[in-house]
């Protein structure tokens, strides 16, 4: 099958490294899905075909097109997360691959031995630019119906007496606040909160939650104020209610609380430890296989690298 012509949701690891193995195949598969209305010029934006065309000589690269109109050469992988990499393209359609249609995640040293790779810092460095690529920089929508909302604390170290009576952990504890929006039979957003107060939540709900909608909470003081253009549903933990029929819909935050059990086998299982600073980058990864959770693998790696233009990510922004 030629990459021109494969479906994404035919697409398969197997299938991958059957019909993708080499780079020029690998390229022909991204140019197919990066370039959907055509050759594209990273820099000036033009698709006319009788202005951006391939150089057929045979002493250039393959995949090199010009274009008239800025007078550039450029590749499909110019404007990318793949950009400047010494990675083998074919590599990186099975990474983003193994990273889209893996549950809890992968790790880097996993993927380091699966690869072949030179060494960890190369693939932590493979691994982040896909995370940057899968992330939302501007979202164009907003969330509606009925959304849970919840917080949770990734990381850090347990208190030394355990945890507070409202089960969230003491400022000793050193853990990240996360906070996110489902969308019920829809999709997620997460985030780094620095502070879990009652005005950063009723900000997030503002900026993702359309107005008229039902916002569904725990008991947590700091979501009381979730009120006005918004309606606010919750359910008492510390009572023992979990569930019950509000209207047309059931109130309960089941549906955030098992997104969240995903992320902590994902921290606890696969990565052991995340930093703060990559945080937002993890939460993206997970973001994004919940939002195509009733997809194939194929068209859920498909979808993660369609949103890989106009993104870079340079090794030494990763340090900064």
């Amino acid at each position: 099958m030629q990459a021109e012509n494969q479906l994404p949701e035919d697409l398969t690891l197997d299938n991958i490294l059957a019909n993708f193995a080499t780079d020029e195949q690998a390229r022909g598969f991204l140019e197919t899905w990066l370039w959907q209305d055509g050759p594209t010029c990273p820099r000036c934006k033009s698709n006319d075909p009788e202005r951006v065309y391939a150089m057929r000589a045979a002493s250039v690269r393959p995949g090199l097109h010009n274009c008239k109109d800025c007078r550039r050469q450029f590749t499909v992988t110019v404007g990318t997360i793949f950009e400047d990499s010494h990675i083998p393209l074919r590599k990186w359609l099975v990474a983003w691959y193994l990273l889209c249609s893996s549950k809890k995640g992968m790790s880097s040293l996993q993927l380091q031995r699966i690869l072949g790779l030179g060494s960890y810092k190369t693939a932590l460095f493979m691994t982040h630019r896909i995370r940057h690529a899968l992330r939302d920089t501007v979202y164009t929508d907003k969330l509606a119906g009925a959304v849970e909302m919840d917080e949770t604390y990734v990381g850090g170290k347990a208190p030394a007496f355990g945890k507070r009576r409202t089960g969230r952990p003491g400022p000793d504890s050193h853990k990240v606040p996360v906070v996110s929006l489902v969308e019920r039979n829809g999709n997620k957003r997460s985030m780094v909160m620095e502070r879990v107060t009652s005005r950063n939540l009723k900000a997030a709900v503002a900026e993702h939650v359309i107005e008229g909608s039902a916002v569904i909470t725990d008991g947590f003081p700091a979501y009381r104020k979730i009120d006005g253009k918004h309606v606010h549903h919750s359910v008492n933990h510390s009572a023992g209610e979990y569930a019950r029929h509000q209207g047309d819909f059931v109130v309960h935050t089941n549906t955030v609380e098992s997104s969240f059990s995903l992320l902590k086998r994902g921290v606890i299982g696969t990565f052991h430890n995340i930093s703060k600073k990559h945080l937002p980058l993890y939460l993206a990864e997970f973001d994004h296989r919940w939002n195509h959770r009733k997809v194939t693998d194929g068209e859920r790696t498909v979808a993660g690298l369609v949103k890989a233009k106009g993104k870079r990510l340079t090794y030494k922004a990763i340090k900064a």
